[in-house]
């Protein structure tokens, strides 16, 4: 364990493997608010749908390029299509990132305009939006725990299934990756996968399930009615336009905002660097600050900065994106040793995380059992 009172700043940026500490940090959450700028914390109406219209406008521009590639000559008419893919993907990702703002309440002043824009970009990516909304709001509210902690809950190791085993080599891991990243989103809607455990069938399509208290119930069934007429609605396209037309338009680039969404979420928490901690260790803002930026080059800013900012959107999540680097930037020197940044490659350190991080144990002979740190050995 490192001996946080020899480790300096500098040693931490150079070496991001450093653990963040787990102590009850120096300051309070009010000290680092009165740190920010006050107007990082306005939502501006006007700024938000700048990015919404600017986000479509250039999703729209990459689909009418679409019409165009049958005139390309061979292969560049071929190789459009994977660069179409990727762009759309990347795109589309960045509306997905502002609907999740607008779940946060960080959009606009006006809850019922954020519920109205979040409800329609998510349901339009195949997302449930007041599902998501709710249990993402409760990963929020006990982050880092793991008794109640909503999603990327790591297991002990007496609790990893015996085939994780198996696929702890090369090629098991990239075919484990595979999985993650293309079904990976929509098996934790459907089957909580990944989740919190609960102690009976729990997914963000069932009304009833133990996700949600009664008075969520209905919102569910919105979520879920949404869903059926954008289903039914990319049903008809495929029936006048056909099927491989509707996967190459919207099927392979909603595969690629799933899979940066899950590549996103889970480096945003799965560190060697980062804690877990039970019921005795567990507090909101030792919680909260368990959370590691990362940086993704370009794609920070096509991502909103939900990248390298997410610490700051943990602490202050009502935060519009547009300000939060601002955010960051001026607490950072209060957080010290307590934020954690990599600048590792993203694709690079899904590997490494998906190598080092596979259960997590308290370290032994310490008196703080209830402080969980990943390992890599079985």
């Amino acid at each position: 364990m490192a001996d946080w009172g020899c480790v300096t700043k500098f040693e931490v940026q150079q070496n991001p493997l450093l653990r963040v500490p787990n102590t009850k940090p120096p300051f309070t959450i009010g000290q680092l608010k009165k740190a920010i700028p006050p107007h990082c914390f306005e939502r501006s109406l006007l700024s938000s749908f700048y990015y919404v219209v600017s986000d479509l406008s250039l999703a729209f521009i990459l689909y009418t390029a679409t019409t165009f590639f049958h005139l390309l000559p061979h292969p560049l008419s071929l190789i459009a299509w994977p660069i179409y893919w990727v762009l759309q993907g990347c795109v589309l990702t960045g509306v997905w990132v502002i609907a999740h703002e607008c779940g946060h309440h960080a959009f606009s002043k006006n809850q019922w305009v954020d519920d109205l824009v979040g409800f329609t970009l998510h349901s339009a990516l195949l997302v449930p939006y007041f599902s998501w909304k709710i249990s993402h709001r409760r990963h929020h509210s006990n982050t880092g725990s793991l008794d109640r902690d909503e999603v990327f809950v790591p297991k002990s190791k007496s609790n990893v299934a015996w085939y994780h085993k198996c696929f702890n080599n090369p090629t098991g891991r990239a075919v484990s990756l595979l999985i993650t990243l293309t079904l990976g989103w929509p098996l934790y809607l459907a089957f909580n996968v990944s989740g919190r455990p609960y102690d009976r069938f729990a997914s963000h399509y069932h009304p009833y399930a133990p996700i949600y208290s009664d008075r969520e119930r209905l919102l569910i069934y919105v979520s879920d009615v949404s869903l059926f007429c954008v289903a039914f609605f990319l049903y008809r396209v495929a029936t006048v336009r056909g099927l491989v037309w509707l996967v190459c338009v919207y099927g392979v680039p909603w595969l690629i905002v799933n899979g940066f969404l899950v590549t996103i979420t889970y480096l945003q928490h799965t560190h060697s660097a980062l804690p877990h901690y039970d019921s005795s260790e567990w507090e909101w803002l030792k919680g909260a600050l368990a959370t590691m930026d990362r940086d993704y080059g370009i794609l920070n800013k096509v991502f909103h900065h939900i990248t390298d900012t997410h610490v700051t959107h943990h602490l202050f999540s009502t935060m519009p994106h547009y300000r939060a680097m601002e955010a960051t930037n001026a607490i950072k020197p209060i957080l010290g040793e307590y934020y954690q940044f990599d600048d590792t490659p993203f694709y690079k350190a899904l590997w490494r995380e998906a190598k080092e991080c596979l259960y997590v144990e308290p370290d032994e002979g310490t008196s703080q059992k209830g402080v969980y740190w990943y390992r890599n050995k079985f």
